[in-house]
């Protein structure tokens, strides 16, 4: 058991926990993130499972030299030697799984707190606004609850609404829900957090780290329609970013703010998801 514990501390010794998970393909955790949030889950996640294994493989080490240390050969009359009690083990193994759980709690609610955590001037608040099935996205000029409302974009039963946000930057998001609960889902983010109605208010913040164009969807079932219930997020530049919003408050709508930065055609639109036929509005 000695020699596999050694060997084990050596081949987890000569590579980091990033590339231990990707050489087991994220031990099942989502790959892809977008957002500095993500990678500190990701982490949190392989070192978890790494941990687990080597426990795991140490017990069944343990096990495996029992059964072959202490088997009764062929010929043996007498049962191997019973030991009522070892005061040095027991403590050892009541002792040993708190320090395991004890580091396990530690870099969880250090990595929770992180995720969870509001700066105190992020560089964009965009407000949700969710509501039986679609989204409405407010750009504020503060996260202060007496923040002016930039612009907004709604969408409806034929538009699926684009939420722009600046990468490299931290973006806060705040949630209100108009009537039941929804809950905003972007996979890329690895992350989402429920939008309650009500005087409950929700708020998140991530760091894209990439542009690009993200599907984005309720993943709390809220009725009829929530399938149909779709988003899209599109990270770009900080001064893109910040020529749309301005775009926005001269009174352009979305797909002419989009235009203003460079997006044309097919662009001008939602383009990782589409709208659904629906007769939702046909009365």
């Amino acid at each position: 058991m000695s020699a596999m514990s050694v060997v084990a501390v050596t081949l987890l010794a000569g590579c980091s926990i990033n590339n231990i998970g990707e050489a087991f393909d994220g031990f099942g955790w989502p790959q892809g993130g977008i957002t500095v949030q993500s990678e500190r889950m990701y982490d949190l996640w392989i070192g978890s499972v790494v941990a687990a294994l080597a426990v795991g493989v140490f017990v069944w080490g343990l096990i495996f030299w029992c059964v072959a240390a202490y088997r009764r050969k062929r010929g043996d009359v007498d049962l191997p030697t019973q030991t009522r009690f070892n005061l040095p083990i027991e403590i050892l193994y009541t002792v040993l799984p708190f320090l395991v759980i004890s580091v396990l709690f530690y870099y969880t609610a250090v990595i929770q707190t992180d995720v969870d955590k509001l700066s105190d001037d992020p560089a964009a608040t965009v407000e949700v606004q969710a509501f039986k099935w679609n989204w409405q996205f407010n750009y504020l000029s503060d996260p202060g609850p007496d923040a002016e409302r930039v612009e907004s974009t709604p969408g409806d039963s034929n538009y699926i609404p684009i939420v722009v946000v600046p990468v490299g930057q931290t973006v806060r998001f705040v949630e209100h829900s108009s009537d039941v609960i929804h809950s905003f889902w972007v996979p890329e983010l690895l992350f989402k957090r429920d939008v309650f109605p009500g005087n409950v208010v929700n708020q998140f913040e991530v760091t894209v780290k990439q542009e690009g164009s993200y599907v984005g969807r309720c993943a709390e079932l809220c009725g009829t329609y929530h399938s149909m219930m779709n988003f899209e997020l599109r990270a770009v530049s900080p001064e893109r970013y910040q020529q749309y919003v301005a775009a926005l408050k001269s009174g352009k709508n979305t797909p002419q703010a989009l235009a203003a930065i460079g997006y044309s055609g097919a662009d001008l639109y939602a383009t990782t998801t589409e709208p659904f036929p629906t007769v939702r509005d046909a009365n």
